[in-house]
């Protein structure tokens, strides 16, 4: 009941759930270029997620992991794409659970634009 009296936050778990069915059914090679941004982002020492789900399990993340690209960087890197998504298209700017610095979430905004920006999008 107390999500009703929240639009806004019932918007964004709802943003989040949906988008995992558009993480399923993306190319292969876009959700490479997802996980190379993350990558990015994980080399220059970012800390923070755009959503719970997605810092809990980047928070578990191991070199090996993003090496061999285990289930759980994968895991990271959906949970990622869906928090990040829902904080994209949704309305909520300022939550507990958006830790990530300004400029990695502007990056974010940009992958997102840009894959919407596509003529084409060959999902």
């Amino acid at each position: 009941m107390e999500l009703l009296q929240d639009p806004a936050e019932l918007t964004r778990i709802l943003l989040h759930e949906l988008f995992h069915f558009v993480w399923l059914r993306a190319a292969n090679a876009r959700r490479r270029s997802y996980e190379d941004l993350l990558e990015s982002e994980l080399g220059r020492g970012a800390r923070g997620e755009l959503g719970w789900s997605a810092e809990r399990r980047k928070l578990a993340i191991r070199p090996r992991d993003r090496r061999e690209r285990s289930r759980r960087w994968r895991e990271y890197a959906c949970e990622s794409f869906c928090d990040t998504a829902a904080w994209v298209a949704g309305r909520r700017r300022v939550h507990d659970e958006f830790t990530l610095a300004p400029r990695y979430s502007e990056a974010r905004r940009r992958w997102f634009e840009a894959l919407l920006d596509q003529e084409e999008l060959a999902w």
